[in-house]
């Protein structure tokens, strides 16, 4: 396990260990939940091959031989 410094203002502080302490919860742990969610996330590349791959899902049912008709196509 690696040990980080993190600095932060004397009032982001104050409050952030106030919130910890209301949720009886440490600080560190906070800031290890937060990290590991944000390093969990998905960067662009990913999120947009999830969102594809989501959406190859939904139009499964997809034929490109059903055709519209033409007064369908143009409803105004």
């Amino acid at each position: 396990m690696k040990n980080i410094t993190v600095s932060v203002d004397d009032e982001t502080y104050r409050r952030a260990r106030m919130k910890a302490a209301a949720e009886e919860t440490s600080l560190s742990a906070v800031v290890k939940r937060l990290l590991a969610h944000y390093a969990s996330t998905a960067d662009g590349f990913d999120a947009l091959a999830q969102e594809e791959a989501a959406l190859r899902v939904q139009v499964s049912a997809f034929d490109a031989g059903q055709r519209l008709a033409r007064d369908a196509l143009h409803r105004r």
